[in-house]
C-alpha cells in the first residue's frame, strides 16, 4: 500500500517518483514532481549525503575505531542529526530519567601477551615446535587469563554439521577431552549463504563443544591460500579481539569448553598428520576436488599455550524511530540499520597515512541511512508502521553492535518485521541495479523488487555468491533473531554503458578496502548517493505500508533455524 492520498497514486509511482530517479543518475539534484510539493514537501539532497559522509570520514574522528573517541565524535554526530529531525530516543541510556538514543555496549578487549603464545606437536619422532606468526596464530582469551592444554588430537574433516544437507563431521568419532583439527572452508556442495552459516568458525566451535572437545585447531589449506593468504591473515595477529559481556559480565558468544585454539599454516600442518591413516597431501586433494573427507585420530598429542590481558570499554549503539500513522501498525517496526565504526589506526612505518577513515565502509551507509531518516521525517503522512534507525558499532569486530542489539533489542524482536542494511553502499558511478543480499530467503525480495521498479531501478542477482555475503554484515545478527533481512548494496550495472560497475567493485575491493584510500577524495558519485537513498527509502515505505509483514519462505533453512 502507498501512505498517499489515492487521486494522486499513480502520479507519485509513474511520474514523480520516476523523474527522481532520472534527475539523480542526470547529476541534478533529485526533487519530488512539483505538483505533489503540498504532499510531499522534502526532497532527496545529495548535498546532505555529501556533509555527512565529509564529517565522518574526516581525519579528527581517527577511523571511528570501536570505543575510542573519534567513534564517540561520530555518535554525538548522529545524535545530533537525530534530535533535528524530531525523532523519538529508543536507546538505553537515561538522560533526566528520559530515554537517550544510546544504547551503551560493554566490551571485553583481550590483548596476547608478546612472547606467550606456543604450539608444540609431540610426534612420534619427537616435539616440534611451531613458530608463531609465520607457522601458527592464535588469539588472547576473552575468558582467562592464563590458558595451556595438553591433550590428543582428532581430525574431523571441515569439523561441520547439518541435518538439513546431510552432514555430520562427529559421526562415529569420539572427541571428549580432545583437541580437535578441522580444514578452514566447507563442503562445495552446500548452498552458498547456507553454508557460510553452516561453515562459520562459531557453529564449528560450537560442535566442537558439544562433543566434548577442550581445543580447536584449524588448519590453513593450499584452497583457501588462493582466497586469503595465510600471511595477510598473520598481519593482524597482535590485533586485540572484542566480545560483548552480557549482564553477567560473561563474554557473548564463546564456548567455555573450548580452552585453546590455533590456525595452522597449511605446511607446518604436516606435523599433525605425520604416521596419520591419512597422509595431510590426500587430505588437501580431497579439498581441492570437492572429495568428501571422513575424520580419523591423530597418532599426536598437542600443547598450547598463552597469556592474555583484558581491557573493559564501552561504545554506543544509536536508535531512533518515527512513529506509524495507522493505530494497529505503527506497533511493528521496520528497521534500517548501518554500521559507524572503521578500523581505526594503523602503524606502518613506511605509510604516513596511519588513519582509515572508511568513506565507503561505513560512512557512506550512515549517511544514506540519516538521509533517509529525513526523508520519511519530513513526510507529512507518515509510515503506517513505525520505522527504527540502528546505527551500531563493533561490526569490523565482528557483527558485535548488531549482535548486542539483536540479544537486548530496545523494542520487543516479535515487534521488528524486518531490516534493510547498509554496508559500503559503492556510490563510485551511476547504478542501474541494486542487490540485496538474502532476498531470496523471504519475501522482501519481492518487496525490493517493486519498490526499486517503481523508480525504474532493476534488482539483480547475488553477483558474488562465492563471497558469501549474506553473513557478513550486520543484518545478519537480526537474521540470527529471526527477522526478515537483506543487505542492500548498489549493483554492477550503471546507466554509463562506458562503465562497468563490476570492475569498478573489484579495484576497490583490492584497492581501497580496509586501506587508508578508502577516504573522499575517492571520485564519490553523490548524485548516485542520492539516488541509493530514494531507493531505500522507498524498500521502507514498501515494508512499513503493506497490509502483511515480510515473513521467511516455506522451509527456508534460516527461517526454520532461527524462527522466533
Amino acid at each position: 500500500m502507498n501512505i498517499f492520498p489515492s487521486k494522486i497514486i499513480k502520479n507519485i509511482t509513474l511520474v514523480a517518483f520516476s523523474s527522481i530517479a532520472l534527475l539523480a543518475c542526470n547529476k541534478q539534484p533529485a526533487v519530488i514532481d512539483q505538483a505533489l510539493v503540498e504532499q510531499v514537501p522534502s526532497q532527496v539532497n545529495a548535498a546532505n549525503i555529501k556533509a555527512h559522509i565529509e564529517f565522518l570520514a574526516d581525519d579528527t574522528l581517527q577511523g571511528r575505531d570501536t570505543g575510542s573517541n573519534g567513534y564517540q565524535i561520530a555518535a554525538n554526530y548522529v545524535k545530533s542529526y537525530f534530535k533535528q529531525l524530531g525523532l523519538t530516543p529508543h536507546g538505553t541510556r537515561l538522560i533526566n530519567d528520559q530515554r537517550g538514543f544510546e544504547q551503551e555496549v560493554r566490551f571485553r578487549k583481550s590483548y596476547l601477551i608478546d612472547g606467550s603464545a606456543s604450539a608444540i606437536v609431540h610426534g612420534l619422532s619427537g616435539d616440534v615446535k611451531l613458530e608463531y606468526v609465520t607457522e601458527f596464530l592464535t588469539s588472547g582469551s576473552s575468558l582467562q587469563t592464563e590458558t595451556a592444554i595438553t591433550a590428543g588430537t582428532v581430525f574431523v574433516g571441515y569439523g561441520v554439521i547439518s541435518e538439513e544437507f546431510g552432514y555430520n563431521d562427529y559421526e562415529n568419532i569420539d572427541v571428549k577431552g580432545k583437541i580437535v583439527v578441522a580444514l578452514t572452508g566447507r563442503p562445495d556442495d552446500l548452498p552458498s549463504e547456507e553454508g557460510a552459516h553452516i561453515g562459520s568458525s562459531a557453529e564449528k566451535s560450537r560442535h566442537a563443544a558439544e562433543h566434548g572437545a577442550i581445543g580447536f585447531i584449524t588448519i590453513h589449506t593450499p584452497k583457501r591460500e588462493k582466497v586469503r593468504s595465510f600471511e595477510k591473515s598473520a598481519q593482524y595477529a597482535n590485533t586485540p579481539r572484542l566480545s560483548w559481556l552480557t549482564k553477567d559480565d560473561i563474554p557473548f558468544g564463546k564456548q567455555p569448553e573450548i580452552v585453546a585454539g590455533a590456525y595452522i599454516q597449511q605446511d607446518a600442518a604436516s606435523a599433525l598428520f605425520e604416521g596419520a591413516a591419512r597422509s595431510l597431501e590426500d587430505v588437501y586433494a580431497a579439498d581441492d576436488n570437492n572429495i568428501a573427507i571422513k575424520g580419523f585420530a591423530l597418532p599426536h598429542k598437542v600443547t598450547l599455550t598463552n597469556r592474555s590481558r583484558h581491557e573493559q570499554i564501552t561504545s554506543p549503539n544509536l536508535i531512533a524511530a518515527i512513529e506509524g500513522s495507522d493505530a494497529q501498525l505503527k506497533d511493528e517496526y521496520v528497521v534500517f540499520s548501518a554500521h559507524l565504526d572503521h578500523i581505526g589506526l594503523s602503524s606502518h612505518s613506511d605509510e604516513e597515512d596511519t588513519i582509515n577513515n572508511g568513506a565507503l565502509d561505513n560512512a557512506s551507509g550512515v549517511a544514506i541511512l540519516l538521509e533517509t531518516a529525513r526523508l520519511l521525517a519530513e513526510m507529512p503522512i507518515k509510515p503506517k508502521r513505525s520505522v527504527l534507525f540502528v546505527v551500531v558499532t563493533g561490526e569490523e569486530k565482528g557483527l558485535l553492535g548488531s549482535s548486542y542489539f539483536a540479544n537486548n533489542p530496545t523494542i520487543p524482536v516479535n515487534q521488528l518485521v524486518a531490516n534493510v542494511n547498509l554496508d559500503m553502499p559503492l556510490i563510485l558511478y551511476p547504478f542501474a541495479d541494486v542487490i540485496a543480499f538474502g532476498s531470496t530467503h523471504s519475501t522482501m525480495g519481492e518487496i525490493v523488487a517493486k519498490a526499486a521498479n517503481k523508480i525504474d531501478i532493476e534488482l539483480s542477482e547475488d553477483p558474488m555468491p562465492e563471497q558469501a555475503l549474506f553473513t557478513r554484515s550486520d543484518h545478519y545478527s537480526f537474521v540470527k533473531a529471526g527477522i526478515p533481512s537483506v543487505f542492500l548494496m548498489t549493483g554492477f550495472k550503471s546507466t554509463d554503458e562506458n562503465i562497468d560497475g563490476g570492475a569498478v567493485f573489484g579495484d576497490f575491493l583490492k584497492n581501497h578496502y580496509h586501506q587508508h584510500s578508502d577516504e573522499i577524495t575517492l571520485p564519490i558519485n553523490y548524485d548516485a548517493a542520492a539516488n541509493f537513498a530514494l531507493v531505500n527509502m522507498m524498500i521502507g515505505l514498501e515494508i512499513a505500508n503493506q497490509a502483511e509483514r515480510p515473513q521467511w519462505h516455506k522451509g527456508d533453512f534460516f527461517g526454520l533455524t532461527f524462527a522466533q
